[in-house]
């Protein structure tokens, strides 16, 4: 695996850009210089990051999300051995 996480990458299963590779290496995410943790989807290229919506449901029983634009930095974390 690479050093640097992927361009696009989804915490839903059901998604397509869904790693588990990555998410189980741990990625991070710096939105607009500033540390966030509640980052559900996210895309380097087209600036953008999904975040839960309160505790809103759609239809299917999914959190809602909002797009945000803005600067996406996504890194791994460092795992303690």
């Amino acid at each position: 695996m690479s050093d640097t996480p992927p361009d696009r990458l989804a915490v839903n299963p059901g998604s397509p850009f869904h790693d588990p590779a990555a998410l189980e290496r741990g990625v991070g995410v710096r939105f607009n210089g500033i540390e966030r943790d509640d980052v559900e989807e996210y895309s380097v290229g087209e600036g953008w990051i999904r975040v839960q919506a309160g505790k809103a449901r759609d239809r299917r029983g999914n959190p809602m999300t909002l797009k945000i634009n803005g600067s996406v930095e996504p890194y791994f974390l460092e795992l303690n051995k």
